[in-house]
């Protein structure tokens, strides 16, 4: 996979009390000049409104230098979270890792 782009992976419940460490590592991969970076959601079993506010806060801070932030590997209760709260039609929700690599970056 390209340098420019990055995977983070939180897995578990990302709510008030684990949004610390997801903004941590999304903080140090936006410092490291990161273009493209995918948050693939495989692993989290449910997100609150903390989670998505880690991901908005991200995703403003990315486009801001110029990056972008997406999305994979949804499960059905982030899916709702993302359409009630209408940030389905601001970041782009990939199937899955590869689909996002498939779809975003150029081919070899």
């Amino acid at each position: 996979m390209d340098t420019n782009i990055k995977v983070i992976q939180p897995a578990g419940v990302l709510d008030g009390n684990q949004t610390h460490q997801l903004r941590g590592e999304l903080n140090d991969v936006v410092g490291t000049g990161a273009r493209l970076i995918l948050v693939d959601l495989t692993h989290v079993t449910f997100m609150d409104s903390s989670g998505l506010a880690a991901l908005v806060t991200a995703f403003k801070t990315v486009r801001s230098t110029g990056g972008k932030l997406c999305v994979c590997s949804v499960n059905q209760q982030v899916r709702m979270l993302f359409e009630l709260t209408s940030m389905d039609r601001v970041f782009e929700i990939f199937v899955d890792q590869e689909h996002f690599i498939k779809t975003l970056t150029p081919e070899v």
